[in-house]
């Protein structure tokens, strides 16, 4: 098999319940796709004693190296350390799948649940589920027990976020060629705080030519 897609994995991570529900997804993932996607979940990441700053720059350095992107969009609010990786993958490129499973609206747009702001970005596909429903086919329809119905509405999640990640993954570049190493060095160079040491001029170039090696630009 060729080498697996890597994928930042965004989202909420502040509670036992965000945690568990990150881990669990990852895990549907990675195995029912075959190991063919290969998540970077930023719970596994984070330093609880460095700087704020030392974080938000580890974490932008795994945004931009990964081959495709999954934020999660859930929440009356949506995160916005999310919100903003989103915006930093898009521009430069990086295939995404938006993913919310909470069945409230919100925002100001109207054909998706959130803010129109983020609303319209080429490269990304989108999977709305609602969540109770998924549950209560295991519940009420399987007569299966809480974490049977949990664990099978996670599997039925990955199996469509797989096919969002596929369809993403396959999508047309919109970055031009000429531009793309300019586009790489400016965004080691913007977010400013030291991520330009994170993320040398070299390295930002590695990290280009390997998702040209792998056919993402």
């Amino acid at each position: 098999m060729a080498h697996p897609y890597s994928i930042y994995f965004a989202g909420e991570l502040f509670s036992l319940k965000h945690l568990v529900g990150n881990a669990l997804l990852v895990e549907a993932i990675e195995k029912l796709s075959d190991n063919r996607y290969k998540c970077v979940v930023p719970q596994d990441l984070e330093l609880r004693e460095a700087t704020s700053l030392y974080i938000r720059n580890h974490d932008l350095y795994y945004c931009m190296s990964s081959d495709l992107g999954i934020f999660h969009f859930d929440g009356p609010e949506l995160d916005s350390g999310t919100a903003a990786e989103f915006l930093f993958a898009k521009m430069l490129d990086i295939p995404a799948v938006i993913l919310r499973t909470d069945f409230r609206q919100a925002g100001d747009a109207r054909s998706v649940p959130w803010n129109l702001m983020l609303s319209g970005f080429p490269r990304t596909e989108i999977v709305l589920i609602d969540s109770v429903s998924l549950y209560k086919q295991g519940t009420e329809e399987r007569g299966m027990t809480g974490p049977q119905a949990a664990q099978f509405a996670t599997e039925e999640l990955a199996k469509l976020v797989i096919a969002a990640l596929d369809t993403a993954r396959q999508s047309t570049p919109v970055l031009p060629p000429e531009h793309r190493e300019r586009v790489y060095e400016w965004a080691r160079l913007f977010p400013g705080s030291g991520f330009d040491v994170r993320v040398p001029h070299a390295k930002a170039l590695e990290l280009l030519q390997s998702k040209l090696d792998k056919g993402l630009l």
